[in-house]
């Protein structure tokens, strides 16, 4: 799961951050680099575990910029392939 998440959000296309997600980072002073660090180095905080929709989902931990990010993530798969959704941050 960590692979596939580093793997995609190598592209911010590849990386939809969900209006909560938005709200929460708005909430809590968490910027988009703080996100994209998670993402990107970030360890399994939460184990992965299948959704209701079938997508595998975890949550993840980094320090950045003097904080502690946690990031939970769902990899999703449309026509297009595969994405992650950021479905809240804290």
């Amino acid at each position: 799961m960590l692979r596939i998440i580093r793997d995609l959000a190598q592209k911010s296309e590849n990386v939809f951050i969900e209006p909560h997600a938005k709200k929460r980072m708005k909430q809590r002073n968490i910027t988009r680099t703080q996100v994209y660090a998670c993402l990107l180095k970030g360890v399994i905080d939460e184990p992965a575990h299948e959704n209701i929709r079938g997508n595998w989902k975890c949550t993840l931990r980094h320090h950045h910029a003097g904080e502690l990010i946690r990031v939970t993530a769902a990899v999703e798969k449309d026509d297009n392939g595969d994405w992650i959704a950021v479905v809240t941050v804290f």
